[in-house]
């Protein structure tokens, strides 16, 4: 069955075809291991980690490299400032190599949580400084870089089309941008390869330009060629990589190899929280574990992730994830229901469900309606195994572990006793006193539901 992808280097929907038709080659921007991951960085990791499993599904074999910036991204993106690294090190009176490692472990056990397979090869920057070296003296030999009083930059002037993945037009944009940061610029949009470290940089390697440190987008430029090729299938990341980071190795590649990296390019978009925008200042840059402080399974993120298309914003409210908690809830009820089911179903109506769910996720991982067909068998009036059997293989896609058994709270004693009273005044038609029963359980923050011949109290 065809795979599609909205490629954003072509702007447009198009079948998948592989270089290598039984192993698909993949990169993916990893993070800069600096400060905790957010959940809009998570979102990335989430859509990143759906396209491995539709792959999967669709029985390729996965070369994954994603890098950990561990060195290089400074505090702009346009090369100037202090490196995130030695920052963040400064104000939490640590070395850089405690605070990478710290990060790292972190984001790791994000992955975890949230059930994401860990790509087949992991990358540090600080890891592969001679091949980044290399790399720089081979855009040089090529006549694609020079040389600074501060910095070995490339020159954009050389490429036929720099802009083609962000549609900047070079000749449209105003005179001096960016000059003013480094006037031996040749160019506005030249960007840092290689920089000169002053004395005091605490990250610094030997080169023919003395003491250096590199710049942020080398690192991947370079470490894709060493574990995929000078030509590779995809290359993800997010929305916000597109104009400056995945632009400059699209640029780099064209100087050493004279190739676009990748044939593929796909980007997740914004994560929004409460309609705006995620900052620190606002106290909403939230984490996994902020989640799992709510007393949520981190799972239900990654579910609630589904209720919009990757290339689609995806507004997170806690009453979002509340409602997506209690879906998960359903989920997971519903495949066990199914298990203890005992009813027959036709082996094609078993085909029809497994063909649409295929033909969702190969729509360019479209999980919205992918997860339509999975509630479709969920809610299925006819209990089978054969049902569940189809979830599971669905699950192997969207990574929900819906046969692990939900950890249920224990409701404390005296809310279970006011749901008991509740019980008692239902059956005697005490409809006034159940009613203040029920605005008391749901004040002390619980609330209650009344099933057919029983009442399901849960903690909000």
């Amino acid at each position: 069955m065809d795979i599609y992808f909205y490629n954003t280097l072509t702007r447009k929907k198009e079948i998948f075809k592989p270089i290598n038709e039984k192993e698909v080659r993949i990169y993916s921007c990893g993070p800069t291991v600096y400060k905790d991951a957010t959940i809009g960085n998570m979102r990335t990791n989430i859509f990143q980690d759906v396209l491995r499993r539709i792959l999967k599904y669709n029985e390729y074999n996965i070369k994954h490299a994603m890098n950990i910036t561990d060195v290089g991204h400074l505090v702009s993106d346009a090369d100037d400032g202090e490196d995130k690294m030695l920052k963040s090190a400064r104000e939490e009176n640590k070395t850089p190599l405690e605070i990478a490692k710290y990060y790292t472990d972190l984001f790791f056990e994000d992955l975890r949580l949230l059930n994401i397979q860990t790509p087949e090869i992991i990358c540090k920057a600080t890891d592969h400084i001679e091949e980044m070296l290399e790399y720089v003296q081979k855009l040089i030999k090529n006549g694609y870089a020079y040389e600074t009083s501060t910095t070995i930059y490339f020159d954009v002037s050389k490429l036929d089309n720099y802009g083609i993945l962000s549609g900047i037009k070079l000749e449209e944009q105003k005179s001096g941008a960016r000059v003013d940061v480094d006037k031996e610029k040749r160019n506005p949009y030249d960007f840092a390869l290689w920089i000169k470290a002053p004395k005091n940089h605490l990250m610094k390697w030997d080169s023919p330009w003395g003491l250096c440190y590199p710049g942020w987008h080398i690192e991947c430029s370079a470490m894709g060629q060493k574990y995929l090729g000078d030509k590779f299938d995809i290359h993800t990341g997010g929305i916000d990589l597109i104009p400056t980071h995945h632009e400059n190795e699209i640029a780099q590649s064209k100087g050493c190899t004279g190739e676009i990296p990748a044939n593929y390019w796909l980007h997740g978009e914004y994560l929004l929280i409460n309609g705006g925008k995620m900052s620190k200042s606002l106290n909403n840059a939230y984490l996994i574990k902020d989640i799992i402080e709510k007393g949520y399974d981190p799972i239900v993120y990654k579910l609630f992730s589904y209720s919009s298309h990757y290339r689609n914003k995806l507004n997170f409210t806690w009453s979002g994830i509340e409602a997506t908690s209690k879906s998960l809830e359903r989920l997971k009820s519903g495949y066990i229901s199914h298990i203890n089911g005992i009813d027959k179903i036709d082996e094609e109506e078993i085909k029809e469900f497994e063909e649409k769910f295929h033909i969702a996720i190969n729509d360019d991982l479209n999980m919205p309606l992918a997860m339509g067909i999975v509630w479709e068998v969920i809610r299925n009036e006819r209990k089978s195994p054969e049902f569940a059997k189809i979830l599971l293989k669905f699950d192997e896609v969207l990574g929900l572990k819906i046969d692990e058994e939900i950890e249920k709270e224990e409701i404390p004693e005296e809310i279970l006793e006011l749901v008991n009273q509740r019980k008692i005044a239902k059956q005697q038609k005490d409809w006034t006193k159940s009613d203040l029963l029920r605005d008391e359980i749901q004040s002390r923050g619980y609330d209650i539901k009344d099933l057919k011949d029983d009442m399901e109290v849960s903690k909000r």
